[in-house]
């Protein structure tokens, strides 16, 4: 018995070297830094608003939060939703022949910190 618990000791020693030892040599592994504090990855188009970008959103993981399957249920929805509203639009203006927005700027994104407006040459 005591044989059998020395040997589940040595394992787990090897395996704290050997995993000490590789997270020094390989790192994080990561291809790009952790963002600042108090940043975000999550924007979103100033105006103009499609489903793509609905779709195309990424949140910060946290412990605390929502229920992942419910946003991603959520985020579905409205960007269905976003999309058939902007086809029927189109198509009113185009039986009335209203010109479509021209001053729609693909260039602006809108961060979901602080609200500000990046464009799209900047970092």
């Amino acid at each position: 018995m005591t044989l059998i618990l020395l040997y589940l000791v040595v394992l787990v020693l090897v395996a704290t070297v050997l995993f000490g030892l590789g997270s020094v040599l390989f790192g994080r592994g990561e291809t790009l830094p952790p963002l600042p504090r108090g940043t975000t990855a999550t924007v979103l188009p100033a105006s103009g608003v499609t489903g793509a970008d609905v779709d195309a959103l990424k949140f910060a993981q946290v412990v605390r939060g929502y229920k992942t399957s419910e946003v991603d249920w959520v985020l579905d929805r409205l960007g269905r939703e976003l999309d058939a509203v902007r086809g029927e639009l189109a198509a009113v203006r185009a039986a009335y022949g209203v010109p479509d927005d021209l001053d729609d700027d693909e260039d602006e994104e809108v961060s979901a910190t602080a609200g500000e407006l990046r464009t799209a040459e900047e970092p």
